[in-house]
Order: C-alpha cells, then structure tokens, then sequence
C-alpha cells in the first residue's frame, strides 16, 4: 500500500507531517504573550481600599440606663469615671443607645470628653452606619480628577463589606468625568454608563 504524501519520510527519517507539527508548534512558542486585560486601557478603582483602618468598638449606652429605661445623671457620671477608656486606644468608637429609650444631649458629650484623649474617631452611630459613614467620606474625598476622560472598573469583589451606598455615591461623583463605568472585574464586566459620543473631549 502507497503511503500517504505527508507522512511520506524525509531522508532524516522524519515524516514531513511531523516535521509541519514541530514548525506549527515552535510558531506558537515564539509569539509573544499579550495580556488583554492590562492592555484594555481600564482603570480599576477598588473600593475596599476605603474600609475604614482599625477596630469599632460599640459603646451602648443601653448598658447605663436604669430598667433601661432611664439614665440617672449621677449614676451614669460614676460609671464613666470607673470605665477603662484606654482599651478604646486607636480604635473608633461608635455610640448609640440600642433601647428605646430618649438619651439627653449631654450624654453623648459626656461620653466624648472621656474617649476622645483615646480613640481615632467617635461617631453617633451603629458599627454598620459609622462603616458607610466612613465610605462616604472617603469618596468625598478622593480627587475625581485622576479619571478623567478614563474607562473605569469599579471593582465588585471584595474581603470586607462595601456598603451599597458608596457604590451609588462612586457613581454619581464618577460620571461627569469619566468615559465610562463599568462594574466587576477587568475580565468581567457589568457596563453601568457610557459617556454620548457628543461629549467626549477629543
């Protein structure tokens, strides 16, 4: 029986398909590697990098009522006096009342001329309100200028929580700046707004 042309042997001993399938192959070896995502001219804005910096600490001030109900002026004075504020040390302490109960003013300034010779920050609020607090402020905060004109990623995923509201509020202070915004990872993308061709700046 004949043999086929292209497994025909050369006068190497090599057939001429196998010696196609090691020039095919070395072709491959040869190009060079391109990263499509680092060359798609999106720029990532990471929003987990906002995540307030150390402990909150929660200072309920349902543990200094009577009955929870009512907080004696006395009292209340004694117990902050005996309280170890130094363990509030670098942390950010967030008070509130979680009894429904109507705290005076002046409670809540009484608790701050004792922590603050020790805490980062102290807020009225929950741990979850004074997190997205910490989110806004960030974002009022951060020089929009640097997306200009870019095609920007808000990324998605994260380790610790983002709060909805600064993926809102990232957007809002977004769009009148930036080409278009899109929500995800570079390789994997939820188009939020692009800017109308009629206002892009050339």
């Amino acid at each position: 029986m004949a043999l086929a042309r292209d497994s025909f042997p050369n006068s190497f001993g090599i057939s001429l398909r196998s010696t196609f399938i090691i020039h095919h192959s070395s072709f491959f070896m040869d190009a060079p590697l391109v990263n499509r995502v680092a060359n798609s001219g999106l720029v990532t804005l990471d929003l987990e990098e906002f995540y307030p910096a150390g402990a909150v600490v929660p200072f309920d001030l349902k543990d200094y009522l009577f009955m929870e109900l009512i907080l004696k002026e006395k009292d209340f004075r004694e117990a902050l006096k005996a309280h170890d504020w130094a363990q509030y040390t670098g942390k950010n302490l967030v008070v509130f009342c979680s009894a429904d109960a109507i705290i005076p003013v002046w409670a809540y300034m009484l608790v701050a001329t004792y922590a603050a010779p020790y805490a980062d920050d102290i807020a009225l609020a929950t741990p979850e309100q004074f997190v997205e607090i910490a989110f806004l402020k960030k974002i009022a905060a951060l020089d929009i200028a640097e997306y200009e004109g870019q095609r920007v990623v808000v990324k998605g995923c994260s380790d610790k929580p983002v709060p909805p509201s600064a993926y809102l509020e990232i957007t809002r202070r977004l769009q009148p700046v930036a080409l278009s915004i899109l929500y995800g990872e570079p390789c994997s993308t939820v188009p939020v707004y692009k800017k109308a061709k009629g206002l892009e700046k050339s």
